[in-house]
């Protein structure tokens, strides 16, 4: 489908807003005094259909030096003294990827475009677009937070959508997806090579085991490409959350080279392989107790329970692959029990992410005919 004629068809249709998700659920449900602007009492929202309102935010929203920062709803109706914060801060440098930030809004700015015509969103768009490829390493890797970056925000980090929302993107606009058909050629030739690095980067990312690979860590060194540590209770371990979108992303790549299919067929091994069977997470009352970011009335707690669904920890401890947790101190825990209410009540540790790669879509990616030699249509370097 051409360029004018989703102008014509697709003018009228919503924009999915799916990967504000996290932005909003900070910024209404975890507090944060150092934000520049906080939510008031049910604040309202726009409605999905919104798209002009909502790209009217992005602009607003977007820092001078063409990134966002994270953790605020881009669907916010704002007030007049709301909309006044966010306008006088628009030189900070606050801007990160953090919470699947950044690229959603270049991604939805590109679909705005599209749909409205107006040249307001194209170089909003382009710009988002050029602070991404900026923010990324000479290695391939990006950091959590750009400019300026120190200690773990520096790391190469696949947490929270980081390093993968922006390859995504990127690797939509070098190849001339339908809302990127607009975008130069110079732009999608830096796109392109901007996927073949990150490609590479995760591929020298997978963690070995005794010389198996494995999967990833939320967070790798940016020289070494180690796994390594984040915040206190985020220790460094093989993360399956994080595995299973760098394997959704790997098996997007149309001719990927002997390399990356071995490392597909690697972490999708281990995903089976630390798979928990038996037990089931459950919320249980608890007496109301405030903290810093959350306010909780409820305990978390792990169960028997032999009808539970697949379910698997969120950090994996290399070498053992047995399940670890951290609390704010740091201290290596075996069981969920043995840390903190504040983190048990503040940290998903356990999930069925990747129940639908296992079962639909990596099936799904074997089965698909590929030539096997090129990653995205050239060989990775």
């Amino acid at each position: 489908m051409g360029y004018a004629k989703i102008q014509a068809d697709d003018v009228t249709r919503e924009i999915s807003t799916r990967w504000f998700g996290d932005g909003i659920h900070h910024w209404r449900h975890i507090r944060d005094e150092s934000r520049v602007m906080q939510p008031l009492p049910d604040q309202p929202a726009y409605r999905a259909d919104q798209v002009r309102q909502i790209a009217d935010n992005l602009l607003l929203f977007q820092r001078d030096n063409g990134g966002w920062p994270k953790d605020y709803d881009m669907l916010a109706v704002l007030n007049v003294a709301q909309r006044e914060q966010i306008a006088a801060t628009r030189s900070l440098d606050d801007t990160s990827f953090d919470n699947h930030n950044i690229f959603s809004q270049v991604e939805y700015l590109a679909h705005a475009f599209v749909r409205l015509n107006d040249s307001q969103l194209r170089d909003a768009c382009t710009r988002g677009l050029d602070f991404m490829l900026a923010a990324q390493y000479p290695n391939g890797g990006f950091p959590q937070r750009y400019p300026g970056a120190t200690g773990f925000h520096a790391q190469i980090t696949f947490n929270d959508g980081a390093m993968i929302g922006a390859l995504r993107v990127l690797k939509d606009a070098g190849d001339s997806q339908p809302h990127f058909g607009w975008l130069e050629a110079s732009r999608r030739e830096d796109a392109r090579d901007a996927v073949r690095r990150g490609l590479q980067c995760i591929l020298n990312c997978q963690i070995r085991v005794d010389g198996q690979p494995t999967g990833w860590c939320q967070q790798h060194d940016r020289n070494s490409y180690a796994p390594v540590s984040a915040r206190t209770f985020e220790l460094a371990s093989i993360c399956p959350q994080d595995t299973t979108e760098i394997v959704r992303f790997l098996m997007s790549v149309e001719s990927p080279t002997p390399e990356c299919i071995n490392a597909i067929e690697a972490a999708v091994a281990w995903l089976k392989q630390v798979q928990l069977a038996g037990v089931r997470i459950r919320r249980v009352p608890a007496p109301r107790a405030e903290f810093l970011r959350h306010t909780a009335d409820f305990d978390v707690v792990v169960v028997s329970d032999a009808a539970a669904p697949p379910l698997w920890a969120r950090h994996y401890e290399m070498g053992t692959n047995r399940p670890v947790f951290a609390g704010r101190d740091g201290v290596r825990k075996d069981r969920l029990a043995d840390i903190e209410l504040e983190r048990r009540t503040g940290t998903a540790w356990y999930g069925g992410w990747p129940q639908p790669l296992l079962t639909q879509e990596y099936p799904a990616w074997r089965e698909r005919p590929r030539q096997p030699g090129a990653t995205g249509g050239r060989q990775a370097r």
